[in-house]
């Protein structure tokens, strides 16, 4: 049986663990949110991420099931981050209020694209996954023996396909995912006329 000082000595550990592991938490949320307002130079860091990674696939001519399953992952996501939040699709009646639409007529207000997967969401998985790829190609155990050009074919096909599909979705509903800059208006210059 546990006396008094074991127990207290237990609660001690467990709120030192805790205490230890909100630090931890803070740490990283607040590192994020550092990152949060730098797009292009971390997109620039995961570019480079993935080039390290398909360098080290190259390399050495292996872990193809690794590659494979990346690819369909990013490539799940990047579906994900064209995807409106609220798919029209689904809303059958039209007459659901649940949250913002995309207008279907020209006629209709504008409404912001709002994404399902948002921008950095979407960077922090990429970059997540190819960190978690990267330290599987250092265990054997996942150097899968494949023949390599059928998983590029299959994932060329599934990649034109689903795009092919989403394009389609897009065009039906009338909604671009991307936008290059906020709408600069003309302002009206009034010549001033003294007399």
């Amino acid at each position: 049986m546990m006396d008094g000082n074991d127990l207290a000595s237990a609660a001690t550990r467990r709120g030192f663990i805790s205490q230890g592991w909100t630090r931890i938490s803070q740490m990283y949320q607040s590192m994020l949110d550092k990152w949060t307002p730098h797009t292009k130079g971390r997109w620039v860091a995961t570019v480079l991420l993935l080039a390290l990674f398909l360098l080290r696939i190259f390399l050495k001519q292996g872990w193809y099931i690794i590659t494979y399953a990346l690819g369909i992952y990013h490539l799940n996501l990047f579906i994900a981050f064209l995807t409106p939040k609220i798919d029209p699709a689904m809303d059958l009646d039209g007459e659901d209020d649940s949250g913002p639409a995309l207008p279907t007529r020209a006629t209709e207000e504008f409404r912001p694209f709002i994404r399902r997967l948002p921008e950095f969401k979407f960077w922090l998985s990429v970059t997540k996954s190819t960190i978690v790829g990267f330290c599987c190609t250092f265990i054997d155990a996942f150097n899968i023996p494949v023949f390599w050009p059928i998983l590029v074919m299959y994932f060329i096909t599934l990649f034109c396909i689903t795009m092919k599909r989403q394009i389609k979705h897009m065009i039906k509903y009338r909604y671009l995912p991307f936008t290059h800059s906020k709408p600069k208006y003309k302002t009206v210059e009034s010549t001033v006329t003294v007399n």
